[in-house]
């Protein structure tokens, strides 16, 4: 009971946690479900456990030209964010083109007997050369839009069936991985959550008298939550936060 395998049984687990069934917990089921939503949201965007990293491939359409964006949703509704992008082409390049012909005069005698270091230096020569011929496109990405904006002529750098492939972090969907529900931060962040609203409620009746003389104390309750939580969030920014990428749409 104590490692849950699904929503219900985490939302049960912080119940227990806060005194349940000993103590009743005033608060509402539906107010639970934002909570396990507010915690799971809080997961994957920031514990590397929440997240995975993909490659997703689109092909071009002509209401991608026409828009000037790829609507991602279309590809993928749980991206997270996106890091990079690959353009492939479908056609093989011309023999004639430049970064052909200067990869291939380049490339004889790039070998030399018992040592790499020549075909390392060539490779980045290489790299170089594309980079200045044909440097990567930039990019932007929001996810309120979940709209990807490429900075390119569309209508010539880009041909209708060509392929996309873009390395993005995806969330992990707790009912594919329920392995999710089980995670101690996660768990300690929904009953912290709970226990928040639990005393955001009790506090609209503090100082009522209940029969034996027993009062509301929704003040502490707030303030312990309050504490738990920064708490927790300032362990997952330290510990389980992904560091940022050098490269950001």
């Amino acid at each position: 009971m104590a490692v849950p395998a699904s929503r219900q049984a985490l939302k049960e687990y912080s119940l227990r946690q806060l005194g349940a069934p000993v103590i009743e917990v005033n608060v509402d089921d539906i107010q639970i479900e934002d909570a396990v939503d507010d915690a799971l949201q809080f997961f994957a965007e920031y514990h590397f456990d929440g997240v995975q990293k993909t490659f997703l491939k689109h092909v071009i359409t002509a209401d991608n030209v026409t828009n000037e964006y790829i609507d991602m949703d279309a590809i993928d509704s749980r991206i997270v964010s996106i890091v990079r992008m690959f353009e492939i082409q479908t056609h093989s390049m011309n023999m004639f083109d430049v970064s052909y012909q200067l990869a291939l005069n380049d490339f004889f005698g790039t070998f030399t007997p018992g040592s790499m270091t020549n075909y390392t230096i060539t490779k980045q020569n290489l790299a170089m050369i594309s980079q200045i011929l044909d440097p990567a496109k930039n990019f932007r990405f929001s996810r309120v839009t979940n709209k990807l904006y490429i900075d390119m002529d569309w209508e010539n750098d880009v041909e209708v069936g060509n392929y996309i492939v873009i390395e993005a972090y995806t969330a992990l969907d707790p009912q594919t991985y329920p392995e999710i529900y089980s995670d101690r931060l996660l768990k300690k962040y929904v009953t912290a959550l709970i226990k928040k609203q639990w005393g955001m409620n009790l506090i609209k009746f503090e100082g009522v008298q209940l029969p034996g003389g027993v009062a509301f104390n929704g003040s502490r309750i707030l303030d312990e939550a309050k504490e738990e939580i920064d708490k927790i969030e300032e362990q997952v920014g330290d510990l389980y936060e992904l560091p940022p990428d050098f490269m950001v749409g």
